[in-house]
Formats: C-alpha cells, sequence, structure tokens
C-alpha cells in the first residue's frame, strides 16, 4: 500500500512517500481504507517536532473518512463495510490516515451516514471535537450540543473563517445559541455568513467591542478563543457575568496576560482546550454530539457552508502542509488514491 512517512523533524520536504504491507487489525482495532485524509494545524506543528522515542517513523494525520474492511478480534465483525470518520489516528501512534490503510482503536472509527460525504467526515476529527469542547466547558451548562442545549446563550467565536471556527458556528447554532464572530477581510465575513453566525464584525474596520455589545447588550457568555492573547482585552471589554474565554491555539510564543481587576466582576473564567489530553468522557460526549449533529445535517463542508476545500492528491501530502502551513483559508484534504 501507498503510505506517507516521516522519520525526522522538519519541513514538509521529511514527508516521503513509500509502499509498505498493508496491515492487519490486532485486538480492539478496526482496519480502514481511507478515501480522504485531513490535514490540521496540529500535524504540521508536530511534523517539526521530533519523533517519540518510541517510534522510527511516522505516517501523519489525525482525521480521515474510509470503509471499514477489517476488524480485529474482540470487535463486532458486523462492522466490516461500515462508512466512518475517524479520529485522533495518530496521537502517540504511528498509524496516521496518510495512506491508504490504517488502524485505530474501534471506538475511534464512527458510523459516517450515507448522506454524508467522505470529505465532510475527514473534516471532523480534531476541529469539531475541539469546538464541541470549547463550546461546554462554562459553569453551569449542559456538557453536551444538541438541539436547545445552548439556548439563551450567546457565542462569541474568534476567526469564524476557520476551520475550528466554522464547526463551533454551525454546532452552536444547531444548540440554539446566538453566534457572533470576528473575521479580518470582506472574503472571510463572506464565509463566516455561510457558516451560519448570526453577527460577523470585521474587527479590523469596525469598532469590535461596540458592535459586539450593541447585538448582545448583556455580553458574551462563551468565546471560542483562537488567539487569546491578542483579544483579551476584547474578550474582557464584552463579557458577560460567569463567561468563559475557552482558547485552543495561539501564535509561536503568544503570552496571555489577563486584566485581573477588570476580570473580576464578570468572574471570568480561562480555559485552555487541547482536545488530546480531554478526559475520556468528555471527548467520548463530544463524539456522540458531532455523529449526532451529522447525521441531523447540522454540520456541513465546502464554500457554501464557510468552509472552502483544498484537495491534494497523496503524493502532494508536502504541498498540502505547505498550504496549510502557509495560511490558506479553508479545510486542507488528501485524496487518497
Amino acid at each position: 500500500m501507498k503510505s506517507v512517512i516521516r522519520t525526522a523533524a522538519g519541513g514538509p520536504e521529511v514527508l516521503k512517500l513509500v509502499e509498505r504491507p498493508v496491515p492487519e487489525p490486532g485486538p480492539g482495532e478496526v482496519r480502514g481504507r481511507m478515501h480522504v485524509s485531513g490535514v490540521n494545524p496540529t500535524d504540521w506543528r508536530s511534523r517539526r517536532r521530533p519523533l517519540p522515542s518510541e517510534m522510527s517513523e511516522q505516517v501523519p494525520h489525525q482525521d480521515g473518512a474510509g470503509v471499514i474492511d477489517a476488524v480485529g478480534p474482540q470487535v463486532d465483525p458486523a462492522r466490516a463495510g461500515q462508512r466512518v470518520w475517524i479520529w485522533e489516528a495518530a496521537w502517540e501512534r504511528p498509524w496516521g490516515t496518510a495512506q491508504q490503510y490504517t488502524l485505530v482503536p474501534d471506538q475511534q472509527a464512527v458510523a459516517l451516514p450515507d448522506h454524508a460525504p467522505f470529505e465532510l467526515g475527514a473534516a471532523l476529527g480534531i476541529p469539531a471535537l475541539t469546538a464541541h469542547r470549547a463550546l461546554t466547558v462554562h459553569d453551569g451548562g449542559p456538557g453536551r450540543i444538541a438541539p436547545g442545549t445552548l439556548g439563551g446563550t450567546t457565542v462569541l467565536v474568534a476567526g469564524g473563517a476557520g476551520v475550528v471556527g466554522n464547526a463551533a458556528i454551525q454546532l452552536a447554532r444547531w444548540a440554539g445559541a446566538r453566534v457572533i464572530t470576528t473575521v479580518s477581510s470582506p472574503a472571510k465575513a463572506a464565509l463566516a455568513h455561510a457558516a451560519g453566525a448570526h453577527r460577523v464584525v470585521d474587527y479590523r474596520t469596525q469598532d469590535a467591542a461596540a458592535e459586539i455589545l450593541a447585538f448582545a447588550p448583556e455580553g458574551v457568555d462563551i468565546f471560542v478563543e483562537v488567539a487569546p492573547g491578542a483579544n483579551a482585552a476584547l474578550d474582557v471589554a464584552v463579557a458577560a457575568r460567569g463567561a468563559v474565554v475557552a482558547y485552543y491555539s495561539g501564535g509561536e510564543g503568544e503570552q496571555l496576560s489577563v486584566p485581573v481587576l477588570s476580570s473580576l466582576p464578570a468572574n471570568l473564567r480561562w480555559q485552555s482546550v487541547f482536545i488530546y489530553t480531554v478526559r475520556p468522557a468528555a471527548k467520548q460526549q463530544a463524539v456522540c454530539d458531532v455523529a449526532a449533529a451529522v447525521s441531523a445535517g447540522a454540520l456541513r463542508v465546502g464554500e457554501e457552508a464557510g468552509l472552502p476545500l483544498h484537495r491534494f492528491p497523496l503524493e502532494r501530502t508536502a504541498d498540502a502542509h505547505a498550504a496549510l502551513e502557509q495560511g490558506v483559508v479553508g479545510k486542507v484534504l488528501l485524496d487518497i488514491p
């Protein structure tokens, strides 16, 4: 089978296309025949770090979609032939989704309905689970996403044209929240509107705090934050009492400095979100809720859903990484032959 591997840390050039034997699933594992592999920012960031000491090589990418073609012992044989989306394939494992067949634990291959295309399945995983976690960590919240669970809640998504931002807008809308998002250009504003945001604010041309408070005078309850250091002052200025700033990213070397006295009256909470190390019960709830959203048609991809797709063949995995690293807007996918 064709696989992309890396044996060292570095730029996109460390990714090599090789031939490997088709693996056999072990106890509790399924083997997926991959159709599409999703590329995330954590994939190129991890590529720049050395491999774990116990690995001599690794196939990149956490997310993907395809069909289960074999199951190991202790797995229901009826799963063979099932369309699935795969999440967290390469976390502390050598088997990512940038290859024709991959192995994952049974629970990390989730049924994908017939109406959902493989490109949607490959775009779920880390972005959608991260968005779910950010939307469910506020005090007194339901801990899950479903129709009505965020009714009466105002959500601010920083960077609504991003991949996590897009998933957060769609999930928050499905759950009944009022959704505001900030963007940096008219083109990104169009994408955020397509995703379903109720109010889109261009922070480069508008007074963001004034625009947000005009739409939500009582303030924002949940922040899905991509740049906590840069946006801390804005977040404090528009926070409702008991709000949470759930931040999942930041620039290289970015520092978060919290204005203590102005944060106190709102009982404002700053919460980091790193989906790989979220406790298992919360992560499993996220998987269940995201799967339900897909079944309900509440999660979509493509420019009409605010998430343009950028597709590369497997042999151009290095180009896919370079495009993402250079800031392409939308979801980067690999088509697996």
